[in-house]
């Protein structure tokens, strides 16, 4: 095995609030932070693949390569700039994975969520467009850390989430692997709802094929929220392996065997998905004209918090105070 290889640079303190007291509940998107003179990026490598984060944009992935030619689609230089986390190559979904509808949801009272995303219902958690910190990096592997205290005046506490938490994110580089390691822990003094994903995006050619098998799926309404769990039709499956850019979708599939298959094309090497039980449930986004799709295993179903007593396997995960959920995924490059 050929030795592991990096680059490393230390950042400065990431974006501090010096405001104190209460802070507002914000009404419109929320801001991510802007790369600045010393908000550097990550490098990790392993053989011939390199893998760069950026740790102050939503803990994200800025890119994934193999000998310079990109795994996952790249981040432009303008949104690392400007700290544009849509536009990344990958990001955490913390503490939840896709919509709450409308942003509301009751559990031990009854909660208003940011609408974080230029939409009407609030999506992905607060993970995606907060901070994280460097607890710890090598020269393949790097682990971060965002501390959330809700309606807090610090950048963790920033959106309203109204549950303290602590999530993690662990990657372990090897020459032919990306490890993935994800935890949520309730650090509350009550029980959260929690749930946990990984949202990376690659680049889609003509002859890029996704392969991968499931059981049943969420259709969804105009407004992406779910409406009805079926049978996966013929359309819509993926079994043996089909072109991506003959779908156009943007559905929740359930029953998956947490194992997928990702032919790159254009001569590229082919990515394999293996995900632990904690992901039951993969979304499939396939944006219509758009040179890029993402695969995203998730622990739950959309809007699940809302679902909990009306659908039985919604995936989400009720967390006692000190109670953590964690799971991992493997991306191997073969």
């Amino acid at each position: 095995m050929p030795p592991a290889s990096a680059s490393c640079w230390t950042r400065k303190e990431l974006l501090r609030s010096s405001r104190t007291g209460a802070c507002p509940m914000p009404t419109g998107p929320i801001p991510t932070a802007p790369m600045r003179n010393g908000d550097a990026l990550v490098r990790l490598s392993a053989g011939d693949l390199v893998l760069t984060l950026s740790p102050h944009i939503g803990g994200s992935v800025a890119g994934f390569a193999k000998s310079g030619a990109d795994l996952m689609r790249r981040t432009p230089p303008e949104a690392l700039e400007k700290g544009v986390v849509r536009q990344t190559s990958a990001f955490p979904l913390v503490p939840y994975s896709n919509r709450i509808a409308h942003g509301r949801f009751s559990f031990g009272g009854e909660h208003h969520l940011a609408r974080n995303a230029g939409e009407e219902h609030a999506l992905h958690g607060n993970g995606w467009q907060l901070p994280w910190s460097v607890a710890d990096a090598s020269t393949s592997s790097c682990r971060l850390v965002l501390e959330h205290s809700p309606f807090g005046c610090g950048p963790g506490g920033s959106d309203g989430w109204p549950f303290a938490f602590r999530a993690t994110q662990s990657f372990t580089l090897e020459p032919r692997s990306l490890r993935v390691a994800l935890s949520l822990e309730n650090v509350d003094t009550r029980p959260m709802p929690a749930g946990l994903g990984w949202h990376p995006f690659f680049p889609l050619r003509p002859d890029t094929v996704l392969a991968f098998s499931a059981s049943g799926m969420w259709m969804t309404g105009p407004d992406h929220l779910p409406t009805e769990h079926v049978a996966v039709t013929s359309d819509r499956a993926f079994d043996g392996g089909r072109r991506v850019e003959c779908a156009t979708l943007n559905n929740c599939f359930t029953g998956w065997r947490r194992r997928a298959r990702i032919e790159l094309g254009g001569g590229l090497p082919t990515l394999r998905f293996a995900a632990d039980e904690l992901f039951s449930m993969a979304i499939v986004y396939t944006p219509a004209g758009q040179s890029f799709f993402a695969f995203e295993p998730v622990s739950h179903m959309p809007d699940a918090v809302k679902r909990m007593d009306s659908t039985v396997d919604h995936g989400l995960r009720i967390l006692a105070p000190g109670e953590t959920i964690a799971g991992h995924i493997l991306l191997a490059v073969g």
